[in-house]
């Protein structure tokens, strides 16, 4: 089963990956895709540009996406056979279009205050640039509203250690998959 973890920025996506992998489920982050694509310095450099300008973020999306999509392919899609569960964590997935590419998707949500509070405590940014972060991206309601599985993340990092035991368990192992659209 091809399966995707998304969510909004600064929802705990990657921590929650982390944790899935002391479950042996391992994970592909998109995001690290585009950064063998992209030096850090021009990421640093066209940021504040990409995130007040939606052409410009459109164009050079545009550019980057059929790359990241033919790796993702590549390692978690159907021909891919690995010793243990992988997971895609695609952040854009349905900004991208590549719903249709996963059999399942869950999605990491947190309260748009708490984005804002982790963006600006763990990146350093101004409110106003986190601000214009997540304008720039789908609201994680909406992405949650999509998606097959929702796991709450407004809470402890220890929470999010439990609740990532728990999707690794009932359902990446097949015990006991969980309902659609179940909140965890």
């Amino acid at each position: 089963m091809r399966i995707c973890l998304t969510g909004g920025i600064a929802c705990g996506k990657s921590l929650f990956a982390r944790h899935l992998k002391d479950f042996g489920v391992d994970s592909v982050d998109a995001d690290d895709l585009v950064h063998e694509l992209v030096p850090a310095e021009e990421r640093a450099r066209l940021a504040p540009v990409l995130f007040a300008d939606p052409a410009a973020r459109k164009a050079h999306e545009a550019r980057l996406w059929p790359q990241i999509r033919m790796r993702l392919n590549a390692l978690v899609g159907a021909d891919h056979r690995a010793a243990r569960p992988v997971i895609a964590v695609v952040p854009l997935v349905y900004e991208a279009g590549w719903e249709t590419d996963f059999d399942f998707i869950a999605c990491l949500a947190s309260t748009p205050e708490n984005q804002l509070a982790r963006l600006m405590a763990t990146r350093g940014l101004s409110e106003r640039d986190a601000r214009a972060r997540l304008a720039a991206q789908m609201p994680v309601a909406e992405k949650a509203a999509r998606a097959d599985y929702v796991i709450e993340n407004n809470g402890t990092a220890e929470e999010l250690r439990e609740k990532a035991k728990a999707f690794a368990k009932r359902f990446l192992t097949g015990e006991a998959a969980p309902s659609p659209l179940h909140n965890a």
